[in-house]
């Protein structure tokens, strides 16, 4: 409306505008309340206890960038209506309501999760990952060669391997050493791999582990199920869940002592010093508050628990 037109205006639209201002004041005052408690309800920055650690930029954004391989139960999967579940999204949780964000994990396979972080498709990795020097470092485990640049790990729990057999078919498999001249199916890129890569070096006799690497822990599970394999081995946490849920309890079974027991960390680029700090902060005030025990006792590793959060405490 020009200053001409608005000049000739009458008292009454006056008044029916002034009403009218009122009332639109009104709805973006109803509005701004209404955002304010949907974000202090989630734990938003501006109400957060740790939130001023983070880094400008995710705390503007308000979301944290998970890459992680979510076929992991109970460290992280999807459940029947296909909802990303486990420890690590609980753990992940607890800690966004310390920073004030939400953590979004960002289905990927585990042997790409950190190429994803070193090209920032990801601000971290959360997936059940063992701290190790290789990963710190970025060294391939195979060949002692540099392979990228490393990470720096927040440390959130403990865990070993597992070897599992069919149920009532262990073939006599008890310890690693008893595994040459089987067939082994682990996930690709994990502990269990090194590991099974390591010990068949060891075999004599020319009976080496046959070892048969997947994209996620599910597949190997199958391929155990149908015979495929003598044995599968991962994280004790997992394989003592598959052994519990897989055909009702029917499926699997441990067999052996869980060995290598080493710390899961959250992965941060080592560039990224603040955020990797917010994060150790985070889930120090989670374990303090209680809540760490109940996540873990939820999901069956409260053997696990750690006192505080080391940052690359791996060996």
């Amino acid at each position: 409306m020009t200053a001409r037109s608005t000049r000739r205006t009458t008292a009454a639209h006056n008044r029916l505008a002034a009403v009218g201002a009122i009332a639109v004041a009104g709805a973006l005052l109803l509005t701004g309340c209404g955002d304010q408690t949907k974000k202090n309800d989630s734990g938003s920055a501006s109400t957060a206890p740790l939130a001023s650690k983070l880094p400008k930029a995710i705390r503007s954004a308000g979301v944290v960038k998970v890459g992680s391989d979510i076929a992991y139960a109970p460290v992280e999967f999807k459940d029947s209506s296909g909802k990303v579940v486990g420890l690590d999204p609980d753990l992940a949780a607890a800690m966004g309501k310390q920073l004030g964000v939400t953590f979004q994990f960002e289905n990927g396979t585990f042997d790409g999760l950190l190429t994803g972080l070193r090209s920032n498709r990801y601000d971290i990795a959360m997936s059940a990952m063992t701290d190790n020097k290789n990963r710190q470092n970025g060294v391939d485990p195979d060949t002692g060669k540099k392979v990228g640049e490393g990470v720096d790990f927040v440390d959130y729990l403990t865990a070993g391997v597992s070897i599992y057999t069919r149920k009532g078919d262990t073939g006599s498999i008890a310890t690693w050493s008893d595994l040459c001249g089987k067939k082994l199916a682990v996930e690709r890129g994990t502990v269990s791999e090194d590991l099974a890569k390591s010990e068949t070096k060891k075999c004599t006799g020319g009976k080496k582990i046959t070892i048969e690497a997947f994209d996620d822990d599910q597949q190997a599970q199958t391929r155990l199920r149908s015979k495929g394999a003598d044995a599968a081995s991962s994280d004790f946490p997992v394989a003592a869940y598959a052994v519990k849920t897989s055909g009702g309890g029917k499926d699997f079974q441990i067999v052996g002592d869980q060995v290598e027991a080493a710390p899961y960390g959250i992965a941060v680029a080592k560039s990224d010093t603040q955020l990797r700090d917010a994060l150790q902060a985070a889930v120090d005030a989670v374990i303090k508050s209680g809540e760490y025990e109940k996540i873990l006792e939820k999901w069956g590793a409260q053997d696990g628990a750690v006192k505080s959060a080391a940052v690359n405490g791996g060996k």
